[in-house]
């Protein structure tokens, strides 16, 4: 099963290969991922509403756009941007990081929470929880306030989750989203789970196969 993955943002060409190498490394026997960029018109970060929205435009443009060949499609991005409220088959399913992870979570009963990098991610995060009917089982973000860059550097990213995951934790998540796709969460000593909403997500995914 081939799967078209579409960045959020417009990014390099280095972040592409890091995040394509991701990609290969977490996909599950029998599904293969190809990521590709959104293109120029995409804002550069997602730091603001408006740059939130202009992301949705632009994935949804280059969703409209690809070729043949794959039997799926998702954005590379755990906000969900342009994935329909229903899936359509036609010309292919578009399926959401978030809405496959966190949909996960409510149906085995758990409890969530989720770290974000900055406030915009948080409120885009809050409303896609609310969309999908899942904020019984949702416990809030904490916002990591963390530049553009800590998203490939992992030993920032994490050393910045412990106090907002024991934050979460009080409030009775026993589960916590990394809110990033592109992010390599490494184990830790901490009061509830790390969930990496990527890997989790292929692994639903593959189950088509």
């Amino acid at each position: 099963m081939r799967a078209l993955a579409v960045t959020p943002i417009h990014l390099p060409a280095e972040e592409i290969r890091r995040r394509q190498a991701r990609y290969d490394r977490l996909a599950p026997p029998g599904l293969e991922v190809e990521l590709v960029d959104v293109g120029t018109a995409a804002p550069a970060s997602l730091d603001t509403d408006e740059s939130v929205r202009a992301s949705e435009r632009q994935v949804a443009a280059a969703l409209a756009r690809a070729g043949e060949g794959y039997d799926l499609a998702f954005p590379d991005c755990v906000l969900d941007p342009a994935v329909p409220d229903t899936v359509a088959a036609d010309p292919r399913p578009v399926h959401g990081l978030l809405k496959l992870s966190a949909t996960y979570l409510a149906g085995k009963g758990v409890r969530f929470g989720a770290v974000v990098r900055n406030e915009a991610i948080a409120a885009e995060f809050g409303k896609r929880i609310a969309a999908y009917g899942l904020s019984p089982y949702f416990a809030g973000t904490r916002v990591l306030d963390l530049p553009f860059e800590a998203i490939a550097d992992t030993g920032t990213w994490n050393r910045a989750l412990g106090a907002a995951v024991r934050e979460l934790a009080s409030l009775g998540a026993t589960a916590v989203i990394n809110g990033c796709s592109a992010v390599d969460v490494e184990p830790a000593d901490l009061p509830a789970r790390i969930v990496d909403p990527t890997a989790l997500a292929l692994r639903l995914l593959a189950v088509e196969a």
